[in-house]
């Protein structure tokens, strides 16, 4: 049996989790204070996924860059290749919250959205 520690992101709380695991089957979790935590510790140990943000250049906008981010979460492996497919990338403004910058990042099948409005110069 193998033993992993997590800190859980689920709440505020930060407890410190024990999940047990027999190969990829997850035995037990404990020392999570709510059902999240046990719902957080089971998909970090078995598919761990992120949110990537990150910035994208901007022709013509009152700034040169806008902030942006993926749509939902990714997995963990490919969080690389998410980074590496915005490199170059350049938006003209108007940009506005939730324009899809690129889609499908990645081959993930999710999409990369601004977040923040940049307006023409």
């Amino acid at each position: 049996m193998e033993k992993r520690e997590l800190i859980c992101i689920g709440c505020p709380l930060g407890c410190m989790i024990q999940v047990e695991m027999d190969g990829a089957e997850v035995v037990s979790v404990t020392g999570n204070t709510c059902k999240r935590g046990d719902d957080y510790a089971r998909k970090e140990v078995t598919n761990p996924t992120r949110i990537v943000t990150s910035i994208v250049n901007v022709t013509g906008g009152h700034l040169d860059m806008v902030s942006v981010k993926t749509k939902s979460d990714i997995p963990k492996g490919k969080i690389f290749d998410c980074v590496k497919a915005l490199k170059g990338v350049t938006v003209e403004a108007p940009v506005h919250i939730g324009d899809v910058i690129v889609s499908d990042v990645a081959g993930t099948g999710v999409d990369i959205i601004a977040t923040k409005e940049i307006f023409v110069k």
